[in-house]
């Protein structure tokens, strides 16, 4: 059973940091693409960093290039993130596909975990 287990939300002010991580169970994430994404209120759910599989190539959000970092561990994929700013609250979430997606869009993606919720406010 694919299962994806997100954790390091939290409350941080502006220009903090925090790393989430996404742990991934029941499949080998080396055979799959897989990235970050969120959702803001009354916004619609947005690719923020995704690694394509096999390639290894990694996409970034123009709006997160130069303070946000993803990377993968075996089983796991941490995304980094610096010089937090209040428009990056949302709900962060973790997916996977099995193949190589086009891009770091969230309709490609097919395993979705439950979500960490980044508040930067000061």
């Amino acid at each position: 059973q694919v299962q994806l287990v997100e954790s390091g939300g939290g409350l941080v002010q502006p220009g903090g940091f925090l790393r989430l991580s996404c742990a991934a169970s029941g499949f080998t994430l080396d055979y799959y693409s897989i990235g970050w994404f969120r959702q803001a209120p009354g916004k619609e759910r947005e690719g923020v960093s995704c690694i394509i599989s096999s390639y290894g190539n990694t996409y970034y959000a123009d709006s997160v290039k130069g303070r946000f970092a993803i990377s993968r561990s075996k089983n796991t994929v941490n995304l980094h993130m610096i010089s937090l700013k209040p428009e990056d609250t949302g709900v962060y979430y973790c997916a996977a596909v099995p193949r190589v997606p086009a891009g770091c869009s969230p309709n490609e993606y097919e395993y979705w975990g439950q979500g960490t919720q980044v508040t930067v406010s000061s």
